[in-house]
């Protein structure tokens, strides 16, 4: 991983995600041909184990030297092939406290990342699942909203009036300050998926070609879920990787 010692985001940014998957290697075919990434190996993730392990180990993804991601090789296969979304936050103990508070769960108590930083993951009451992110030697992102790095990120919910009041608890300055723009909405579940899907955050790279991309998604042996359609932040299309893994593409 580049070495990032620039100042962190602001609390309730979103700074960083990163993909679990069960085979590593295919999804750094996937990926690297769709956005053009390279790739470093987390030869420090313990959970990685010998580098030859069946679906490979853990990988930094990259564009043009920046940090834009990392594909995670899944250890239990009871967890989710999925990309999850982490917020900056100076203090994740004080964020999961008032994640409590404001209705939602900690889903894994904040634990320090080696010396890049400490992470938690947390839902929110409807039962979303996102990140926290406390920086150390790791900020997040190198680089986003360029093509082919993060762009938004989209939280399909089945109440978006509660979502709305939970999320500016939380993060009110990043969502509603002075001067705010954030790379995060929420909208019904029912536009992207089907009634009673669970909610879930979605995870946006931006395209220059948004119709492009999802030809290409299925030429890689990722397939489409949503189509191209009209939003007030783009053009997006959801589609999977090749390994069922969901995120959409965004053309600004």
């Amino acid at each position: 991983m580049a070495e990032n010692r620039a100042a962190a985001y602001a609390e309730g940014v979103p700074c960083w995600v990163d993909v679990q998957l069960p085979d590593v290697e295919a999804g750094k075919r996937f990926y690297g041909d769709l956005f053009g990434w390279s790739f470093e190996s987390d030869t420090a993730d313990p959970a990685d184990g010998a580098a030859g392990a069946a679906g490979g180990g853990s990988a930094w993804a990259r564009l043009g030297g920046a940090d834009v991601a990392r594909l995670a090789r899944k250890t239990d296969g009871r967890m989710p092939t999925a990309w999850t979304v982490f917020f900056a936050t100076p203090d994740a103990g004080d964020l999961c406290r008032r994640v409590l508070v404001a209705g939602g769960t900690v889903v894994t108590a904040p634990a320090p990342v080696r010396d890049l930083g400490t992470a938690a993951l947390v839902a929110d009451p409807q039962g979303a699942v996102f990140g926290v992110w406390q920086a150390a030697a790791h900020r997040g992102f190198g680089a986003r909203h360029a093509p082919g790095t993060f762009a938004w990120a989209q939280l399909y919910t089945s109440d978006t009036d509660a979502a709305n009041a939970f999320y500016a608890r939380l993060f009110h300055d990043a969502l509603f300050g002075a001067g705010a723009d954030p790379d995060f909405g929420r909208a019904p579940v029912t536009e992207v998926f089907a009634a009673g899907m669970p909610s879930q955050f979605v995870v946006h790279f931006r395209t220059g070609d948004v119709e492009a991309a999802t030809g290409a998604v299925r030429q890689l042996g990722g397939r489409v879920q949503a189509p191209p359609f009209e939003t007030s932040y783009g053009k997006a299309a959801v589609v999977t990787d090749n390994q069922g893994a969901s995120f959409a593409l965004l053309q600004r």
